[in-house]
């Protein structure tokens, strides 16, 4: 096993109150590997004490502060072009580590194309499943997100792909993180910058793996309670995912998903759904910025020698789980 220690990557708004549970744990975990690491909060404009919190209790964690409230792809990037260890763990400041938490991931690193792995999430209260290995699931031409896998039975042995790693705990390699530029920041503020992130490491020839015995516990963030705000976030989180197909998907694939995204945008208009059609709107008017990304993209792919499509991810993912007992779920 190579000798690889570790960078802990926080962004953080208002979560003052979690730190009391999620930061012991943390540093828990991290003694127990036995490793060096460094802890680095990035702190997003929080307005409660959070930056006070930091600096009374853990003043060796290195606490950067936005300037302004910049998003979750802007706020991590700062941290992670801050790290100086081998390994960088992503990690958002409602999830709490086990102790355990790192041991079975470091195995990963002792192959040459690993990305990164991710853990099994499971809720704070209940302790039930929340995330598992993300499965490549296509609905025409539209990647869909929401279906996870669980490895059935005893298969310590087997090593599982993931199609990406959870934004909310992600041990990456610094060196590929730094390559592929770290996140995109036109996914600000967030939602799909994960994905986007996952697929890029994929289709340049590097792997994601899930490892089912690292635990993780996430506290499930608060309903929102306005009508105003969940219109908002759809409205993101719609645009984004069209971000995401507009940069991965080329020739008949991009064609076929205009068209479907197309016919989506004349039924939701028809069923008052105009949400969509801001989301559709901020794809055409950032146009240059998403050609941009797809330049940037083609650069990266020189220097690694490979450019796979998103099918050619999906064709591995799939046959890898051949002859393999799974169970999958939704989340």
């Amino acid at each position: 096993m190579k000798d690889l220690n570790i960078s802990v990557v926080i962004p953080n708004y208002n979560g003052v109150h979690l730190f009391p549970e999620t930061l012991p744990a943390l540093y828990k975990a991290l003694e127990y590997t036995g490793k060096k690491y460094e802890i680095i909060i990035i702190d997003d404009c929080s307005s409660d004490a959070s930056v006070d919190f930091l600096r009374q209790h853990y003043p060796e964690i290195k606490l950067l502060q936005n300037e302004s409230n910049s998003g979750f792809s802007k706020t991590i990037n700062k941290g992670i072009f801050a790290a100086v260890y081998d390994l960088i763990l992503l990690l958002n400041s409602d999830v709490k580590l086990s102790e355990s938490y790192f041991i079975d991931q470091f195995k990963y690193f002792d192959l040459p194309d690993t990305f990164g792995v991710m853990g099994k999430i499971i809720g704070w209260e209940n302790e039930e499943i929340q995330d598992g290995a993300k499965y490549p699931e296509f609905e025409g031409f539209k990647l869909k997100t929401s279906l996870n896998y669980l490895p059935d039975g005893n298969q310590r042995d087997n090593n599982f792909f993931s199609l990406y790693l959870s934004g909310a705990n992600a041990l990456v390699s610094r060196d590929k993180l730094l390559l592929l530029g770290g996140f995109n920041e036109l996914f600000s503020p967030f939602y799909i910058e994960d994905v986007d992130l996952s697929v890029r490491a994929w289709r340049c020839g590097f792997k994601c793996y899930f490892e089912t015995n690292s635990v993780c516990i996430h506290k499930t963030s608060e309903s929102i309670r306005t009508k105003e705000k969940k219109i908002n976030i759809r409205t993101i989180y719609n645009r984004n995912k069209l971000y995401f197909h507009a940069i991965h998907l080329k020739g008949w694939a991009f064609t076929g998903w205009f068209l479907q995204t197309l016919l989506e945008l004349i039924f939701r208009l028809l069923t008052l759904r105009t949400d969509y059609f801001t989301s559709f709107s901020e794809l055409i008017k950032n146009r240059e910025a998403i050609k941009r990304s797809c330049a940037d993209f083609d650069k990266l792919c020189e220097k690694t020698d490979f450019k796979l499509s998103l099918n050619d991810v999906r064709k591995t993912i799939i046959q890898s789980l051949k002859n393999k007992e799974i169970t999958f779920f939704r989340n």
